[in-house]
């Protein structure tokens, strides 16, 4: 069996992100949701609009997001919106806040080892297939964010968000045992994949690389040079290759960064995710000059 393929380009550039999503090989159709992070307000390190234009507007996609479980300015959807128009995603794009009212729509987790249903806003009915659009970088909890986090937490509705970090028990959001919040973090990817069929295609940019998420209204400014876009139709081939990239990387900034990725035991949600098999962390790392 072939291993997936992961396009790598060190020029990082919003043109050369269309051109990586092209080499892909997957033409996404139909009604076409694209995930973003909106930026939390006050976070300086978020890709901004600008950036992603060429391919949101090549696939003529929806942005959307989701409301968060934690106090900021889009833990509502009243705050959420006018943060998104605050932040220019609703000047170039039509953006669809996939929670914005309930009740939420209940997806299956088959097989899953700590949590078997995932909680998300209803709005995703509308949509036949998903590019997911993601700012590598660290995270204050999950050790890094990347791919499985956007197909997780990422598309999780507010509540849906407290479930999965509580393992279950969305009371125990910020207590539950640790890893077995990042198993429910690949348990709820799993659901997402199967809701579209596999019609998903992932871009990671490794960029702005903080060791604190696009989530933190107060961030640590990068510690680590730019590295490059990497685009798959494999969401944990890409984010390995990502976690693999910094570890080759011979800018020292990377020993801030892997200590967060690591005191959190961040590869764990990529190991998780593989043993459910919806992805492989072998793959073959094709670098377009």
């Amino acid at each position: 069996m072939s291993k997936p393929k992961v396009y790598f380009s060190k020029t990082i550039t919003p043109d050369e992100v269309l051109k990586l999503y092209k080499l892909s090989g997957e033409n996404l159709s139909g009604n076409v949701a694209v995930k973003v992070h909106s930026g939390e307000k006050g976070n300086q390190n978020f890709l901004k609009p600008d950036f992603w234009k060429p391919v949101i507007n090549h696939v003529g996609g929806t942005v959307v997001e989701c409301n968060t479980a934690y106090d900021g300015a889009r833990n509502t959807t009243e705050k959420h919106i006018k943060l998104i128009e605050y932040h220019g995603w609703s000047h170039y794009f039509k953006v669809d806040l996939l929670d914005a009212k309930g009740p939420d729509k209940e997806l299956p987790i088959n097989g899953g080892k700590v949590i078997q249903k995932n909680f998300v806003g209803k709005n995703i009915e509308k949509y036949d297939s998903m590019l997911v659009l993601s700012h590598f970088k660290g995270h204050p909890m999950g050790g890094y964010g990347g791919a499985l986090k956007q197909l997780s937490i990422g598309i999780a509705s507010s509540f849906g968000k407290a479930y999965i970090h509580g393992a279950g028990d969305p009371d125990k959001i910020w207590t539950a045992e640790h890893n077995l919040f990042l198993e429910s973090m690949a348990d709820a990817a799993k659901s997402v994949i199967e809701y579209f069929n596999g019609r998903l295609v992932y871009i990671n940019v490794m960029k702005n690389m903080s060791v604190d998420c696009d989530c933190c209204e107060i961030a640590e400014d990068p510690c680590m040079k730019d590295i490059g876009i990497l685009v798959s139709t494999d969401p944990i081939a890409i984010d390995q290759a990502c976690i693999d990239l910094v570890y080759a990387s011979d800018d020292p900034g990377k020993a801030h960064f892997l200590k967060r990725v690591e005191s959190r035991n961040g590869i764990h949600t990529i190991e998780a995710a593989s043993e459910h098999g919806y992805g492989s962390r072998e793959y073959e790392l094709i670098e377009v000059k």
